[in-house]
């Protein structure tokens, strides 16, 4: 638990700002925008809640890129407290310490939040994979490789980590269905969970957080890094630093799209192309909120955002063990009762949302602030 006077002023706002609204979409803003699905005549409300759907195999929705944001960001963390580490001459030894431990905690906090409630007495029943598992993991390899390689290498070995996969998904062959099978039952990466991963798998013979898939994941902190480094450059202007973000960003979209055509853009495998779609959109989505947040000065409107990215940790765990929608329910439903049942769910949703940030907003003003 940290409780500075003044954290903030120690940090871009738009990083802060930018978790917050990728945090908000998984606690609380997600299940808002699906719920207007099928509320009105309106294709294009429609549309937007599937947004907020992930496709059951290939497929894109702009929900799919939600946690590789996070990964990402916490990728550009690593320059500013790495950096910091480094510059003040603290041993290398010590930051392996840290980052080791960091890893451990995450994956502990993601096996309690995946497995609840908790098998005690029935380990094959455990699922390894976690959300924060593979942040833990991906982060802290990537901290290995800013501490021992500059910036050109990292990108290059990160380009490798994705060639390699590709090659591996398509030359290596899975028993009863061959090389280059990208089905539910016969990729490369499920054969593999399934062979080598102990306990559950998310969907029986699979799990998109498994171990392959890991792999590819590393690959968009190390974009996350590459993107910190060029906002902690206090050599480049402002501008120079907006201009390689937004660029960065779309020749990585257009690579992508390309890759895409032979290695389909989707979540659940992971795939190249859809680490460089998803490091893309994220270098656009950063370049978009460090223009308007921190060199056009409009700050204000991000204090919402900031709010949430300042205890992501926090509220994902509270998330997952309170009901903020039940309790919208009980404490709001006498508000909207007089409107149309259907509209219930989308007040219930919006009630939700407005607890989870009124909570993280009390520790905030109490200078409480949780991290790993």
């Amino acid at each position: 638990m940290n409780s500075p006077a003044n954290l903030t002023s120690k940090r871009l706002v738009s990083i802060d700002a930018l978790r917050g609204f990728d945090m908000l979409m998984i606690c609380g803003a997600d299940a808002f925008f699906r719920s207007f699905e099928g509320k009105t005549s309106w294709a294009w409300l429609d549309a937007l809640a599937l947004q907020f759907e992930h496709p059951e195999w290939i497929g894109f929705t702009f929900y799919d890129f939600i946690f590789p944001l996070f990964i990402f960001i916490s990728g550009v963390s690593i320059p500013f407290s790495l950096g910091k580490a480094i510059e003040t001459k603290v041993p290398e030894k010590e930051i392996y310490r840290k980052a080791f431990i960091r890893m451990l905690r995450l994956i502990g906090f993601g096996l309690l939040v995946k497995n609840v409630p908790f098998p005690f007495f029935d380990w094959e029943q455990i699922r390894l994979g976690s959300v924060l598992g593979r942040i833990g993991i991906a982060g802290f390899f990537a901290s290995v490789l800013f501490i021992n390689f500059d910036s050109k290498k990292r990108l290059i070995i990160g380009g490798a980590i994705l060639l390699v996969y590709y090659a591996a998904i398509f030359l290596i062959p899975v028993p009863g269905f061959g090389a280059g099978n990208l089905s539910f039952e016969g990729n490369l990466a499920g054969w593999f969970d399934r062979t080598f991963l102990p306990g559950r798998l998310l969907q029986g013979q699979f799990d998109e957080l498994g171990i392959l898939t890991t792999f590819p994941a590393i690959c968009l902190v190390i974009m996350g890094v590459f993107a910190g480094e060029i906002l902690k450059n206090v050599n480049l202007p402002e501008k120079q630093k907006l201009k390689q973000l937004l660029l960065t960003g779309l020749i990585c979209i257009a690579i992508a799209l390309v890759w895409g055509l032979h290695f389909p853009i989707f979540k659940r495998l992971w795939t190249s192309s859809f680490i460089l779609l998803t490091g893309g959109m994220s270098l656009l989505f950063l370049g978009m909120f460090y223009w308007i947040i921190d060199i056009l000065k409009f700050q204000k409107w991000s204090f919402f955002l900031v709010v949430v990215g300042m205890n992501s940790l926090t509220i994902y765990l509270i998330y997952r063990f309170v009901n903020f929608r039940y309790t919208s329910k009980m404490l709001f439903e006498g508000l909207y009762s007089p409107l149309d049942e259907k509209w219930f769910p989308v007040m219930e949703s919006l009630g939700a949302l407005l607890l989870v940030w009124l909570f993280l907003y009390f520790l905030y003003r109490k200078k409480i602030f949780f991290k790993v």
